[in-house]
């Protein structure tokens, strides 16, 4: 797997767009089998049955081990894998995306319509909630009130989140850190209170901030 952020559908989405008087309506949706995957693309068949295509990509796994995508009809290698292609540039994973054509009356061509779907499935894609899940552990620091207002300010320069703060005779304060960044923040808190705090490491997690809240996956 490339260097980029491993990225996850965290809630679905729908997009659309038109095309020569062909509408191209994309439902973005998280999934974690290729059962589901199925069930989810059968499920918009059945729905959209009237539409002359439902065509379908889907990534499942870590490592995308897991990759299917299907024209239903439409020219070879000009929707499904045009669609699937979408989602492995744009590193997203555990992920199904069908998208439904009604006709227009309009050929698109083969260049036309890889297009039309790709920029649909994109449509979905900005319409869903995608997140990027990092590695990371949370600790609790425990400083003194002089060190508490330093302590905050490198949670707050290094964007980590505050999950509790304790007053009691020293402040505790539970924050996650990004496993790539648990040597620099070691050093920033001991250089900031002069060693007079202590960092507690705990369990390792998979996370992300949504509105703020963690989230585990």
């Amino acid at each position: 797997m490339d260097n980029k952020e491993y990225k996850i559908v965290y809630e679905a989405g729908t997009g659309e767009i038109e095309e020569k008087k062909s509408r191209f309506i994309a439902h973005v949706s998280p999934v974690s089998s290729e059962e589901e995957a199925v069930a989810f693309i059968n499920a918009k068949k059945k729905e959209y049955w009237d539409a002359r295509h439902n065509c379908s990509a889907f990534v499942i796994g870590h490592n995308n081990e897991v990759t299917r995508c299907n024209d239903d009809g439409e020219p070879a290698q000009t929707a499904g894998r045009p669609m699937l292609d979408v989602l492995l540039k744009e590193n997203i994973h555990n992920c199904v995306v069908v998208v439904t054509r009604y006709f227009g009356g309009v050929l698109l061509g083969t260049g036309g319509l890889v297009r039309a779907y790709q920029k649909a499935v994109q449509e979905g894609l900005k319409n869903a909630v995608i997140l990027e899940p990092k590695d990371g552990k949370t600790c609790q620091i425990n400083t003194d009130y002089n060190g508490y207002g330093k302590i905050e300010y490198i949670l707050r320069e290094r964007q980590l989140p505050i999950l509790n703060t304790d007053f009691a005779a020293e402040v505790t304060i539970s924050s996650v850190v990004p496993l790539d960044l648990i040597e620099i923040f070691e050093k920033e808190v001991a250089d900031k209170t002069a060693g007079n705090a202590v960092i507690t490491w705990l369990e390792p997690v998979k996370y992300d901030i949504l509105d703020g809240q963690l989230l585990k996956f």
